[in-house]
């Protein structure tokens, strides 16, 4: 039976650990069992914890979804061996901390754009749960792939002593990335999201004909779907080199991103896609 723990105090190390913000869905069951196939015996750890230093002004903290009951049960079906749910008092004692972990100009493109500070927030409260899990291995999804990145980077500038474990997107029967923000899209608006993945999927379909291609047959999905009702009003299409997070040259080769973020209603999704381009001909 998985254990519910509270305080940090109450944990022993982990084999591997799972970080989320609860509201779990089969996303982050894909990454328990990867975990769980991973650790053999080892302990399997899931925290939940949703970090007020990832949300700015405006964003969703106060209705972010909390469903800890249910997310004990999926991670209990998973594999978990311990859920973590500590309150924002044990993980940030004294209130919000003073030193943080910069993600530096990484942290600045794209989603950090959109999204001051965000990346910031994001390390810190990474950098305390691997402390306070003690794992050997940490497992993210690919679908935030910039967050991917940078927890990568902090790992390897910071000399973290845990391997990082990239887990492949979990996709809906209709495309669309599995994401707790779903939930928000009425029924027309979800059938306008579907757009994201469309968009990436034709520009996986184009890239044998080399980076600008891809991101031209992308452009095409998303330009139609801006013309949809209800509109899908994109905030970025890119192609990214992964390993610092820039923008992909156009004689690129080599692995990418694609990535998309755009708004459907009042939600914001975000996707992507790994793409691998060889020399051109």
């Amino acid at each position: 039976m998985t254990e519910l723990v509270h305080h940090a105090r109450d944990l022993a190390p982990a084999a591997a650990v799972v970080m989320t913000m609860g509201a779990l869905h089969e996303g982050h069951a894909s990454l328990i069992r990867a975990a769980r196939a991973r650790a053999g015996d080892g302990r399997v750890t899931v925290s939940v914890f949703v970090n007020p230093l990832q949300f700015g002004p405006g964003e969703d903290l106060d209705r972010y979804p909390r469903t800890l009951d249910a997310d004990v049960k999926l991670a209990e079906l998973a594999g978990a061996d311990v859920v973590f749910a500590p309150d924002a008092d044990e993980v940030y004692p004294g209130g919000q901390p003073q030193v943080r972990i910069s993600a530096g100009p990484m942290g600045e493109r794209y989603e950090g754009a959109s999204r001051p500070g965000h990346f910031d927030g994001m390390l810190t409260v990474v950098a305390k749960l691997l402390h306070l899990t003690r794992p050997q291995a940490a497992f993210y999804g690919q679908k935030d792939a910039q967050q991917l990145a940078l927890i990568r980077r902090m790992v390897t500038d910071l000399n973290f002593g845990v391997e990082i474990v990239a887990v492949p997107t979990v996709r809906e029967d209709d495309g669309l990335a599995l994401s707790s923000r779903n939930r928000y899209l009425s029924e027309s608006e979800r059938v306008s999201a579907r757009a994201l993945s469309r968009a990436l999927f034709s520009g996986r379909e184009a890239a044998a004909r080399g980076p600008a291609a891809a991101l031209r047959a992308a452009q095409v999905v998303l330009d139609e779907a801006a013309a949809a009702q209800p509109p899908v009003r994109p905030d970025y299409l890119a192609l990214i080199d992964p390993a610092d997070f820039t923008d992909a040259a156009p004689g690129h080769t080599g692995p990418a991103v694609l990535a998309v973020a755009a708004k459907v209603g009042a939600t914001r999704l975000i996707d992507n896609i790994p793409l691998e381009f060889g020399e051109p001909e």
